[in-house]
């Protein structure tokens, strides 16, 4: 049975979004100063909805290749007094305080061709107070981003031939002001004979340097760019309401030569999109597409554009990953839902105010099933993977033992808990995935019980088109609530839409179950299979080391036992991190020894014996597993009527 909390304790607050009430959150309490500073440290003042006097200009400096170093200058108009700069540390489409202050480096502040000495801020170290002299209007503030080699800590962000720059991890704002109304005048340099796609307007070319139209500090952070020396340009709406572009950078030429087949299956996701949500938020939008194996991998949601790669062989590949293929769809709708409809507490003043992520489960959990929907209907992938893709999620639902003390809705805290760390127990622990995969297994259980309400007649298409379709051409962004949702959903088909919800997203103890009924609802069933098809095979790319759902571990590099699901047989024989399998039975260690062994025990009694070693210890364990392998798969339910073949199925109109 699912476990249903009151309703009033985790509805999101219809109030105001942040501005009014960012001001106990953003301001100090003042401390006493450490003796050890030369001055008592002020406040930082709080974000008010006022324009900053002037506009600041920053030029960022992408040559520096051989050492992998961003340099940035900013002008930035003042007066005399006390002035706060800071360093953004809450990251959109991160959720999370990212910012990464550690990288930021040589920050050096000059007033009328004299240093003006600043303090970091002993609270917020990503704040910097200045004083300003008596006759200064302008300070020049220069300081470098270290970007880093490898993906240890960070992704790489700058290679030989790719540079991704991200404007919020390279600017300093004045303090007190809305990221709204502080407006930059941007520009560029980039490498010799380098090209570029952005969502910004380019205003002039002047060699190596490009010069950008002004824009506010919030579309600013909104709109990165992809620089290459191999770089190409793609319009994929020919003659559209507004321009809709494939920027492609690559680790070599041949990278980026996308056939006319695949730009074909890229203007179709244009059209359906359009189809299902009838307007557009954006003057322009900008794919930024890297086809790379040495640009840190990156998919991230913007207003006008989004940041995304995939392998260098991706448009050569006969058959290139899934998930890569559906990546531009699901940020492409995050330009509707995320960006122009925005959770009420994730709409902040600037990037320095905390976000709330309550709404996490509809930002992205509803981004990732409409992903999943325009993925197959716009031929970027076929309806029987995209089944398979959904027997896959819905596989490690059922079998997911976190729900026992976790609930969905608690998942939706996880990246403020730690932005992506470290995690020894995934199915025990939760975290960021779940609610992108299981709230879209909710999505799929509304769209389907409105389906069947309403004789096929309408369908959370229709949802889509009144919740994300308003205000053609408006890309400002306009906050939702929790009830808002509800009310749209009731406007579509009258139901308990608030309790239908509540009971799935915080189900929770040892009687809470996958949220499942859409599928059975759609006209299949999850089962259980020993054997996989071809087509199941490519698609669940590590089936033959996937030991998951039979003995509760997967098998990694070197033989290293990795993924125990906590509870499993694997779990229960005692086995954490750190074991390596050394012998199955009388057979030196393999995958397939692995899988014949379990094969062989189906049905019969003898146990599989494994030894295993960590350091120096050897042990013998012993699973008295006999239900053989065992792979998630969907299988028609005789009778019913196929709605993942409607749901997947291009629109007309």
């Amino acid at each position: 049975m699912l476990k249903s909390t009151a309703l009033a304790l985790l509805l999101v607050s219809t109030a105001a979004p942040a501005l009014a009430q960012v001001a106990a959150s953003q301001a100090q309490t003042p401390l006493p100063a450490p003796t050890s500073l030369p001055r008592p440290l002020p406040p930082i003042p709080a974000p008010q909805d006022r324009d900053y006097p002037g506009t600041i200009g920053i030029r960022v400096d992408l040559t520096d290749l051989a050492h992998k170093v961003i340099r940035v200058n900013q002008t930035v108009p003042v007066s005399a007094g006390s002035l706060v700069l800071q360093y953004p540390k809450f990251i959109p489409g991160n959720h999370a305080d990212t910012g990464p202050i550690q990288l930021i480096s040589g920050l050096t502040v000059t007033g009328n061709g004299q240093r003006i000495e600043w303090l970091r801020d002993t609270v917020d170290p990503h704040a910097f107070h200045l004083d300003i002299p008596a006759g200064v209007e302008t300070i020049e503030v220069g300081f470098e981003w270290l970007t880093q080699p490898d993906n240890s800590t960070w992704r790489v962000v700058m290679t030989d031939e790719i540079v991704n720059l991200q404007w919020e991890k390279a600017v300093l704002y004045p303090a007190g002001y809305s990221h709204g109304r502080i407006t930059f005048a941007p520009s560029v340099v980039l490498p010799e004979g380098w090209d570029y796609g952005v969502a910004l307007d380019t205003v002039s070319r002047d060699g190596n340097v490009a010069t950008f139209a002004p824009i506010s500090l919030e579309h600013l952070a909104d709109s990165p760019m992809f620089a290459g020396k191999h770089y190409r340009r793609i319009d994929i709406d020919p003659g559209g309401r507004s321009p809709v572009h494939l920027n492609l950078v690559g680790d070599t030429a041949a990278s980026i030569n996308a056939s006319p087949e695949w730009i074909a299956k890229y203007e179709a996701l244009v059209d359906q999109a359009d189809r299902l949500f009838g307007a557009r938020h954006f003057d322009r939008y900008e794919f930024l597409l890297g086809l790379t194996s040495k640009l840190g991998g990156i998919g991230l949601e913007h207003h006008r554009s989004s940041e995304n790669t995939a392998s260098p062989t991706f448009f050569t590949a006969p058959n290139p990953a899934y998930g890569s293929r559906g990546l531009l769809p699901h940020e492409y709708v995050h330009s509707w839902n995320g960006k122009y409809r925005r959770p009420s507490d994730e709409l902040v003043a600037n990037f320095n105010v905390p976000t709330q992520n309550s709404l996490m489960w509809v930002y992205e959990g509803q981004t990732e099933y409409w992903g999943d929907v325009l993925t197959p209907r716009s031929g970027l992938g076929t309806v029987e993977e995209a089944v398979v893709n959904l027997a896959e999620v819905a596989g490690f639902y059922d079998q997911q033992p976190g729900r026992e003390w976790r609930a969905l809705q608690d998942t939706t805290n996880h990246n403020l808990l730690g932005y992506r760390t470290s995690n020894p127990w995934p199915s025990w622990m939760r975290g960021t995935g779940d609610y992108y995969r299981e709230a879209l297994l909710i999505w799929l259980d509304a769209d389907t019980l409105i389906r069947e309400a309403t004789r096929e007649r309408k369908s959370l298409d229709d949802f889509a088109r009144s919740f994300y379709g308003s205000e053609d051409g408006v890309w400002e962004a306009r906050p939702y609530t929790f009830e808002d949702v509800v009310e749209h959903l009731n406007a579509v088909h009258p139901h308990d839409w608030a309790s239908f919800l509540r009971t799935r997203l915080d189900a929770v103890g040892p009687g809470a179950e996958a949220p499942l009924d859409g599928i059975e609802r759609a006209g299949w069933r999850l089962t259980w299979v020993d054997q996989l098809t071809p087509l199941e095979k490519r698609m669940m790319g590590g089936w033959g080391n996937d030991f998951q759902y039979s003995l509760g571990f997967s098998l990694g590099a070197g033989n290293r036992i990795t993924g125990i699901r906590w509870g499993g047989p694997a779990f229960e024989q005692g086995l954490g991190a750190g074991w390596e399998l050394v012998a199955v039975g009388d057979r030196v260690a393999s995958a397939e020894a692995l899988r014949d062994a379990v094969t062989a025990a189906k049905g019969g009694s003898e146990p599989i014996a494994l030894v295993i070693k960590r350091g120096d210890e050897f042990r013998t364990v012993n699973f008295a597993w006999h239900d053989g392998l065992r792979y998630p798969r969907l299988e028609r339910i005789e009778g019913t009527r196929d709605r993942l073949a409607d749901i997947f199925a291009p629109r007309r109109r």
